[in-house]
């Protein structure tokens, strides 16, 4: 477990996590697809259930021990899972209704969740919570997107004075942005696998609440990407 930790960062983190989840619910019930309405109340349910398993999980110390554990449990329990349901919706026909009912621009506002992120990763930073790479001051750029995506989609998707091509490519930037943030965070955490950081190693994602970090908000924005850069390929 944290120790130390000022209260206001893991509350803070905590409000992020539920601002994450009441946008992307807003997301599914504003669907165009009557269908998807339908069963909003379902998926939201889901992925509240989601989330509680994953603070158990932390809470038990499940993956906060036995670091040396290959792969790493977090992997297994945590990231695989989001990951193989995000696939298995873009492969099969009713999940890509589902993913081309979903509204772009309310889609492209869901990025602005990095914001609070990266702030808390500062703090998480100066509390010897994580390492300097994983801030805004080291190797992560996420916050441009989230201080970018109100404009796109204000201005690119909603008034329509920014191209789709330029929205395309900036979800493609912002796509690989998110992966570089992710590898960074990965290899500095503590594993069999780990390649950065270890005078001050990844701690904090192993630990409550910051495990949503990986196990929720990271796959809910790689998946609004992913829908964002389908519908603009198709247009």
């Amino acid at each position: 477990m944290l120790t130390n930790l000022p209260i206001y960062i893991p509350l803070i983190f905590g409000l992020t996590t539920v601002e994450t989840l009441f946008m992307f619910s807003w997301i599914i019930k504003t669907s165009e697809s009557p269908t998807t309405r339908q069963h909003s109340t379902k998926i939201i349910i889901g992925l509240i259930v989601w989330l509680i398993i994953q603070a158990v999980l932390s809470l038990k110390n499940t993956y906060n021990s036995d670091t040396n554990s290959f792969p790493p449990k977090i992997l297994l329990f945590g990231i695989v899972p989001p990951i193989l349901t995000i696939v298995t919706l873009f492969a099969m026909k009713k999940g890509r209704q589902l993913v081309d009912s979903l509204s772009l621009t309310n889609i492209t506002y869901l990025n602005t969740v990095r914001i609070p992120v990266e702030i808390v990763l500062l703090w998480l930073f100066l509390n010897n919570a994580i390492p300097e790479l994983m801030t805004f001051e080291g190797r992560n750029f996420d916050i441009i997107a989230g201080i970018t995506a109100p404009l796109i989609a204000y201005f690119g998707l909603a008034k329509g004075k920014i191209s789709h091509k330029t929205v395309l490519i900036w979800n493609l930037v912002c796509l690989g942005l998110l992966i570089n943030i992710v590898i960074n965070a990965f290899f500095s955490a503590p594993s069999p696998v780990q390649k950065f950081a270890f005078e001050q190693p990844n701690i904090a994602i192993l630990n409550f609440p910051f495990s949503w970090l990986p196990t929720f908000i990271v796959p809910i924005v790689l998946f609004g990407h992913l829908v964002s850069i389908r519908q603009l390929l198709r247009r």
